[in-house]
């Protein structure tokens, strides 16, 4: 067995991606980044490579050793994903080859993929095709070479690190800039939130053995709609915001869940102790009012929407 402590992140730079080097840190493991620019998050402790996973020879020398590599690369954004589609399949499933031939070859104990819950679902255009691929991929070389793998499917994650790409994100960050929030579907969709620290502690406890070649869905339990989560996020910025819904403007979207029928389903796997949807939304506005002060959006946030006192920052 490989006694390693050393766990390589791949897209470790990224939302997820950093949340998951700093739980596998605080667990004592000897965490290598791996990613086209360097962690604005990297902590004392933790290797910092900069490269690409399309650089064969590279990613050879910095997975071998490792115990654990943990593959979060990639094109995620779904809108981008839509109009990319030599991109997307060529990052995100021959990129995913390279890295599998890279850790077969360095004979890690296990491969750990960041999967999606479109995986199943018509409406996750060519990025549902990349990930469906990538994760066939992924059982074929555990049957092949012997390479064990946790395939993750993450629901909607949202939290602290995050970006326009992120939806939660992209709806405060319009509030507190605009004063408006448009949300493109219906009042009805429904999203089963999760926190990224929650999703990055979990990620770390699928490395029991019970999680081994297994299809692991990590999503919130905390359901809400679109109306009522512009709803929560208008009323904690004191209901000076507007909220618009209009007509979708993509094939991505569902009312109730992305999945469609299959006979492969993976086991959920829910937090212990979960964050309120409310206080992780409220540590966001906080994050994005920081950091747009120093934007040039004084003006607008005091005396168009809202006050908070530097006390509370």
């Amino acid at each position: 067995m490989n006694e390693s402590k050393k766990v390589v992140v791949i897209g470790g730079s990224g939302f997820l991606g950093s949340h998951m080097a700093d739980v596998l840190s605080d667990l004592g493991y000897e965490v290598v980044i791996y990613d086209l620019k360097k962690s604005p998050y990297l902590r004392p402790g933790q290797k910092m490579i900069i490269g690409d996973f399309m650089d064969r020879d590279k990613l050879i020398e910095v997975v071998k050793g490792a115990k654990y590599v943990y593959h979060f690369g990639g094109i995620a954004d779904l809108k981008e994903s839509s109009t990319k589609p030599f991109e997307v399949i060529y990052y995100n499933t021959l990129g995913t080859v390279n890295i599998l031939q890279a850790c077969a070859s360095a004979n890690i104990e296990r491969f750990i993929y960041a999967s999606s819950v479109y995986i199943y679902s018509e409406a996750g255009s060519f990025y549902r095709i990349s990930k469906l691929a990538s994760e066939l991929l992924i059982e074929e070389f555990q049957r092949s070479y012997n390479l064990n793998y946790t395939i993750l499917r993450f629901g909607s994650l949202y939290g602290p690190r995050a970006d326009l790409r992120n939806g939660i994100y992209r709806y405060i960050h319009q509030a507190i800039v605009l004063g408006k929030v448009t949300y493109y579907g219906t009042e009805h969709d429904r999203r089963e939130y999760i926190h990224v620290l929650e999703a990055a502690r979990l990620s770390a406890d699928i490395l029991d053995d019970k999680y081994k070649n297994a299809h692991i869905m990590i999503t919130g339990h905390q359901a809400y709609n679109s109306l009522q989560t512009l709803t929560l996020i208008k009323e904690i910025l004191n209901n000076k915001i507007d909220i618009e819904i209009l007509p979708p403007q993509s094939q991505v979207n569902y009312s109730v869940t992305p999945y469609n029928f299959s006979p492969k389903v993976g086991k959920k796997l829910i937090a212990r102790d979960t964050l309120d949807f409310g206080e992780g939304v409220l540590m966001i506005v906080e994050e994005i009012f920081k950091k747009e002060k120093g934007n040039g959006y004084k003006d607008i946030l005091d005396n168009h929407l809202f006050t908070i006192n530097e006390d509370d920052m």
